[in-house]
């Protein structure tokens, strides 16, 4: 999922936060509001159209899905499903549990999976998370074909169906998955939020819906004031067993990220998902909070600098690409800006994941000028500004500015950071090929597997695919590794995939890190999850 904050994944084992061992706090009782700092989400909360953060965040909380992610161990659990089950790794009977109820107080029915998953896919629908659903039988004949990229859904280009023939409901509590090809790994991607079921009402007006979605998950929703906040309260009918403790949570919204961590000092907010760049400096962060109320922990974050040369003819030569990478001094920009906090990447994959491999990247993520500067000439140069797009909500213009001043100073290219008000604006830019130059972006797993850092980003489909990327060896490679019969089989051939991505040089891998989180006095029983983000759900506030 793309992130709009600034932490990313370190090689830590363990976690350590204030004057703990543990990765929590603890003394906390049932009730009370958590108010949490976030951002604009940059769709409706549909949650088969959330692809970013901003609304991530909320619908985590919102959302029950089959599968549930264990917070320390990113581990798949059983949430909805009483069981998956396959003989094949090819067609998968689920199971549900009976008793689920949407927030509307409807039961959670196997017909809410299939119509939900079937309204993704359908391609004239255009959900982000459409792609995921690329591997069950039938989905080719839900996307649009026409060759007018505007408007591909017009004429003979429409779509032939509007239902996967891989989905089949076989009675209240039970449905069935076929998918093309053999997908060893389906069950585990099944708790990714564009998974989640809808309730019948959601067709009545799904724009309106994401305005005031229903769900089935611990908190259900209350009100969203544009630019302002987005207010949860408790479920009490939920039915699961991942709870939430606080009576409401609250999502106040910032535009910038120090504004954010001054209100948490002030005590208006009481937990940040990211300490931001200014405070990280000589740890600052721990002395303006104080021991216990902060917390280091490993994550599954990589982030990256995109590069739009399919609208910027000046980045199209790959050695033009190389040469920026070269330009970057990733080393002193960790520990001049992140103060050592972050690790230089390496790669395009994330080190926590099964399958890391570590050094794809080869010479072109190692700062190196007086090669940049041959690469950019062969390549045949850049002349004029190229500018460094970045989201003035993330904490993100003191690296990016870092960044640039590198690439200055190493091959003499007019590099300049530059802003959008939000990373809603940015993703919308992006999406309508507004931006050139390069883009900063970051992922977080939405499961854990290798696979997740190379389809939804470099798929010919995929949703947060900003670059065009279309390699047919990548694709046939991708599909292959899904049908290996062991992880070890499929984690090489994933490997392989991520080595086409270094091939062609789509993004610029800039660092791994880590989730760097505070909170205020008021709350207790704070933790983070591999996914970047603090549990919510399981905080507390003070007795």
């Amino acid at each position: 999922m793309a992130i709009a904050s600034i932490s990313a994944v370190a090689l830590l084992a363990t976690a350590c936060g204030g004057s703990s061992d543990d990765d929590s706090t603890s003394g906390g009782a049932a009730g009370g509001e958590i108010i949490s700092g976030g951002c604009n989400p940059e769709n409706p909360l549909v949650a088969g159209n959330t692809a970013e953060t901003c609304g991530g965040d909320v619908l985590d909380v919102l959302t029950a899905k089959l599968i549930h992610y264990n917070p320390e161990t990113a581990e798949p659990e059983n949430d909805i499903a009483e069981s998956i089950e396959t003989k094949d790794n090819q067609t998968f009977t689920v199971k549900i549990k009976k008793g689920y109820k949407f927030h509307d107080g409807t039961e959670v029915l196997a017909k809410n999976f299939v119509d939900a998953w079937n309204y993704t896919a359908y391609g004239p629908n255009g959900q982000q998370g459409g792609y995921f659903y690329e591997p069950f039988e039938g989905y080719a004949d839900l996307q649009c074909t026409g060759e007018d990229e505007e408007k591909p859904c017009e004429g003979k280009g429409n779509a032939k169906k509007k239902e996967l023939t891989g989905l089949k409901v076989v009675d209240d509590h039970t449905f069935t998955i076929k998918t093309s090809e053999k997908v060893s790994n389906l069950p585990l991607r099944l708790g990714y939020t564009a998974f989640a079921p809808q309730p019948d009402s959601f067709f009545d007006d799904p724009e309106a819906f994401g305005k005031a979605p229903i769900a089935a998950g611990p908190y259900k929703f209350e009100s969203w004031e544009e630019n302002s906040s987005i207010n949860l309260s408790k479920f009490e009918d939920y039915a699961g067993d991942f709870g939430g403790n606080a009576d409401k949570i609250t999502f106040k919204i910032f535009q910038d990220s120090d504004a954010e961590y001054t209100a948490l000092q002030a005590g208006e907010i009481d937990v940040v998902r990211a300490i931001p760049a200014s405070a990280l400096v000589d740890d600052k962060f721990k002395t303006d909070l104080g021991e216990g109320r902060y917390l280091e922990k490993a994550n599954s974050t990589l982030q990256f600098i995109g590069l739009n040369y399919h609208v910027d003819p000046k980045l199209k030569d790959i050695k033009v690409r190389q040469a920026i990478s070269m330009a970057i001094d990733r080393p002193t920009i960790v520990k001049q800006i992140f103060n050592g906090a972050f690790t230089p990447a390496t790669g395009w994959v994330s080190p926590v994941v099964d399958g890391y491999k570590e050094g794809t990247c080869g010479e072109y993520c190692e700062y190196n000028p007086e090669k940049a500067k041959k690469l950019l000439k062969e390549g045949g140069g850049y002349e004029g500004k190229l500018t460094l797009t970045y989201n003035g909500d993330g904490g993100h213009k003191e690296w990016t500015t870092a960044v640039c001043n590198s690439i200055n100073k190493a091959i003499g290219i007019d590099c300049v950071a530059t802003p959008t008000v939000d990373f809603k604006t940015m993703l919308t830019k992006l999406g309508n090929d507004e931006l050139k130059g390069l883009f900063r972006m970051g992922w977080v797993m939405d499961y854990p597997s290798i696979e997740n850092y190379l389809a939804p980003i470099y798929g010919a489909k995929a949703a947060s695919n900003y670059y065009s990327y279309n390699n047919k060896d990548f694709q046939e490679t991708m599909t292959k590794a899904g049908a290996a019969e062991t992880p070890e089989e499929a984690n090489k051939l994933y490997q392989e995939a991520e080595g086409l991505i270094a091939e062609e040089f789509t993004t610029i891998p800039t660092w791994y890190g880590k989730t760097i989180i505070g909170w205020s006095e008021k709350v207790t029983d704070v933790q983070a999850t591999p996914f970047g983000s603090p549990d919510l759900a399981a905080m507390s506030v003070k007795e």
